[in-house]
């Protein structure tokens, strides 16, 4: 399949103050002038891999099945960890193999994993210990781009030897549905992993940092500084402030527990 204008997303811990966003997009375009590319964000909280697995998932399903997300969020960059690319039926990844891809591994069957060892692909044969965003990762989404088979850049891998991080879910107890916080957006809204299908027959009340927050419909269903609780466009519970950060006025850290009663 030739496809020389597909898109590549990227989604980085990198920021926008320094060049190493440009960069990556530099490399790309050497490889394949007619590249396009979406930022996803940049702003993922450093080396945090769980809250930019999070952000992926809830960007894959509105793009185009051939497009390639390139994600890199590598705090073990230079070591052992591997570089890999996937494809499954909802689009192509790239990225470090470090638990990044929980999320969506946790959601789509992989068709194809491979180990991104082919040199040949790479901008060059002796990458940066410190940058393979640029020495590997984006030269090898902008080939991929350009309708180079997954196969041909590197050795096929079994999915299961894939690193996921422990998946945080929800479980179900006597007092209520216990969850978790996956993350907690640029709004301060804490995002958990309990999602919409549990309300039913609940008294749709979510416990979190000693507080008890009533679920409505939307934000502006509370006065400005209340808190509350409602489902989120990503489909799952998350607690919030009228106008306000709920992570600042609850204190709440991603991995807390949340409970639905």
């Amino acid at each position: 399949m030739h496809h020389e204008n597909a898109l590549v997303t990227l989604l980085t811990d990198f920021g926008n103050t320094d060049v190493y966003v440009g960069v990556m997009k530099g490399t790309m375009l050497a490889v394949n002038p007619r590249v396009r590319w979406v930022d996803l964000s940049h702003e993922v909280p450093p080396q945090d891999c769980r809250t930019g697995g999070f952000q992926l998932l809830q960007a894959l399903p509105y793009f185009p099945p051939q497009t390639v997300h390139l994600v890199v969020i590598d705090p073990g960059v230079g070591t052992s960890r591997r570089a890999i690319a996937l494809k499954l039926g909802i689009g192509y990844c790239v990225g470090p193999d470090n638990g990044v891809f929980t999320h969506v591994l946790h959601r789509y069957p992989v068709e194809i994993a491979v180990e991104l060892n082919r040199p040949q692909f790479w901008r060059h044969p002796n990458p940066s210990a410190t940058f393979h965003g640029r020495d590997i990762f984006a030269p090898v989404a902008a080939h991929l781009a350009a309708g180079v088979p997954l196969l041909t850049l590197g050795t096929p891998l079994d999915p299961n030897s894939l690193m996921r991080l422990p998946q945080l879910d929800y479980q179900v107890t006597p007092e209520g549905v216990r969850g978790w916080v996956q993350a907690i957006d640029h709004f301060g809204n804490v995002i958990t992993t309990l999602p919409a299908a549990l309300l039913h027959g609940c008294q749709g009340v979510v416990e979190i940092a000693g507080h008890r927050v009533a679920l409505v419909n939307t934000y502006g269903d509370r006065p400005p500084g209340s808190c509350l609780a409602l489902v989120g466009s990503h489909g799952f519970i998350e607690v919030a402030v009228n106008g306000g950060s709920a992570e600042k006025v609850l204190g709440c850290r991603n991995g807390d527990t949340v409970c639905l009663l």
